[in-house]
């Protein structure tokens, strides 16, 4: 079930290099870490870009995390003394999370004022005091960012929190090449998780209905990975993985002795985890990133699924 995405785009000869960029069907592609991947130009390297890179990142950041730290920058002092306060370790690490966006939007609104000054013709080096304030805004904001969480409660999206910071340290150009990188990744782990499922799943022959709405799914994720909401493709590329979603979601595997005592439970076990790999894989391609920690918790509960469940359902009878 794992595939490079090579053989899709029929790009397997000669043998490509990390970042050769090859043209197929009118798609220029990138080849980073073993997948061709959507490439863009970067803008050209000026402040006025560089800001809105930033601006952009950091939007998305609070996009795809939990709700209520977006907190403005104005209120560093008080969202940092909160959290000094704070002792109980839950209301804490929300604290901590609430004070990374405070200091990422400190950071942004320093920034910003920096690039309208360039713009008057006042230029300050990266040892001005106001530009080592920015970077020590966005280096902790980083280093916090361990405790902000995905919108969905799930982990591991602490790289994608990090990205305003990258911007800031990074010419533009430069981080472009390491998103391609992260892309690439993140198109990994929804192979390997797609994989996790496939072998989990449609070794029970109840469950073989699966195999090609799954895939559909996965390449749509791809897709969406890989695709700037600014591009016209983005108009197909969404509906097709919305449209596959819903058709993994509506999956169901036929009903066996589901009434059983004994079966009902790991019945309903496999239609979860169907749903939860269905959600983990939106949420690496939305956000771009691999989120290993929720990754690694949900390729541990398909193990746990294959080894109690899985063979309880398939010895069950047909309904």
């Amino acid at each position: 079930m794992l595939q490079h995405n090579t053989a899709q785009f029929g790009m397997t000869s000669p043998t490509p290099a990390d970042g050769d960029i090859r043209t197929e069907n009118g798609t220029r592609r990138i080849f980073i870490d073993g997948y061709w991947i959507r490439h863009y130009e970067p803008p050209d390297e000026t402040p006025s870009n560089h800001r809105k890179l930033i601006i952009s990142l950091t939007r998305r950041a609070f996009h795809h995390t939990e709700a209520g730290i977006n907190t403005p920058g104005h209120n560093l002092d008080i969202a940092r003394e909160a959290h000094e306060k704070e002792t109980d370790p839950d209301r804490k690490r929300v604290n901590a999370a609430m004070l990374a966006g405070a200091l990422f939007n400190r950071a942004t609104d320093i920034f910003t004022s920096v690039v309208d000054l360039d713009r008057r013709g006042v230029t300050l080096s990266r040892e001005d005091g106001l530009m080592r304030e920015c970077s020590a805004c966005f280096l902790e904001a980083m280093e916090l960012g361990k405790q902000v969480r995905h919108y969905s409660g799930e982990e591991g999206i602490d790289e994608l929190w990090g990205e305003p910071c990258k911007a800031y340290t990074m010419s533009i150009a430069a981080f472009y090449t390491q998103r391609y990188l992260k892309i690439a990744q993140t198109m990994r782990s929804i192979d390997r998780v797609t994989t996790a499922m496939h072998t989990a799943f449609t070794d029970n022959a109840q469950f073989r209905e699966l195999t090609p709405v799954l895939e559909a799914f996965s390449k749509a994720a791809q897709a969406h990975t890989e695709t700037s909401k600014g591009d016209l493709a983005f108009f197909s590329i969404w509906p097709r993985f919305v449209a596959a979603s819903e058709q993994l979601e509506r999956v169901e595997p036929p009903h066996t002795d589901a009434s059983w005592p004994e079966v009902k439970p790991h019945y309903h076990f496999c239609l979860k985890l169907i749903r939860d790999g269905r959600n983990l894989i939106s949420y690496m391609a939305g956000a771009r990133v691999p989120m290993p920690v929720s990754s690694r918790n949900y390729l541990m509960t398909l193990d746990r699924f294959s080894t109690e469940s899985a063979p309880i359902l398939k010895a069950a009878r047909p309904g």
